[in-house]
């Protein structure tokens, strides 16, 4: 059983990072031989064809995301810069207010509650882009087209309801007990939402995080049609390179993929520990 264990967590680990590790060799191609009909794993450069790989070529990929390709108006790194800031301030304000709307759902008695919870959660059921023409709208009204504070607002606007509902179940599961013995101390309601709450729920702040970060730093329908070059995301970068008309620089564009994902991966596996006790957080009672 071990052994097939072993096997079954191989395969899957295989399958799993097969995409990763053929846009890491396709990062170190050139172009020719991403498109060959007859895939390349390991090109050896034999000086006998123009499409032999050298040292210089191999960089060349990476070398290059610091240039403005066709179709682009700026380099890979002020996109991916973009993205970062945006994908880090919505998710901060997605938690944020979500567990303070999930806070006070679970804590205070308020009328039409179930009500109000399904409300928020409709949010979800509609398609993103089904909204994008009032939005935008809206958005020339306020001088906020091509901003990255506009595409802030929309993430989190959008990635509120499912905060508001991760936080609700993590925060249920906290004893109410904590919060009166803090005020029966002199504490405030913020005083102990802040050092009592917040700490217990750092967990499901973490899960959720995890989720809102995905969803805001993936998102392309409203990134390419709400922006212009101040705030292109990477996504919305990596479609307008379609233009270009030498064909698409797919060496670069694997290039920059693996670096698009690093964050993403880097900061699951510093969370990791919080998603595993999330997971399975309230499955327990005592």
């Amino acid at each position: 059983m071990k052994l097939l264990r072993w096997v079954v967590i191989a395969s899957y680990l295989t399958l799993a990072t097969l995409p990763l590790v053929w846009m890491g060799l396709s990062s170190f191609k050139l172009r020719n031989d991403t498109i060959s009909r007859w895939p390349k794993f390991v090109p050896v450069a034999d000086g006998s064809t123009t499409d032999s790989i050298t040292f210089e070529a191999t960089l060349g990929a990476w070398e290059k995301l610091g240039e403005v390709h066709a179709g682009a108006r700026a380099s890979f790194w002020q996109h991916l810069n973009h993205s970062i800031v945006i994908g880090l301030l919505s998710t901060l304000a997605s938690v944020l207010l979500g567990t303070a709307c999930a806070y006070g759902f679970s804590r205070f008695k308020i009328a039409g509650a179930k009500d109000w919870l399904f409300f928020i959660l409709s949010t979800r059921f509609m398609p993103p882009l089904a909204v994008v023409v009032p939005v935008l709208i809206m958005y020339r009204r306020f001088d906020l087209p091509g901003t990255q504070l506009g595409l802030i607002l929309l993430y989190t606007a959008f990635n509120l309801s499912l905060a508001v509902w991760l936080m609700k179940g993590f925060i249920d599961e906290i004893p109410r007990a904590y919060e009166e013995a803090a005020l029966v101390d002199g504490y405030s309601r913020l005083a102990a939402f802040r050092r009592i709450i917040v700490p217990q729920a750092a967990t499901g702040m973490a899960v959720t995080a995890v989720f809102c970060l995905i969803s805001a730093w993936n998102e392309y329908g409203f990134a390419m049609t709400l922006n212009s070059s101040e705030a292109v995301t990477v996504p919305a970068y990596f479609a307008g390179l379609q233009g270009n008309i030498a064909g698409m620089p797919w060496p670069q564009i694997a290039a920059g993929a693996l670096i698009f994902v690093a964050p993403i991966v880097i900061f699951t596996i510093c969370v990791r520990r919080h998603l595993l006790r999330g997971i399975t957080f309230g499955t327990i009672k005592q």
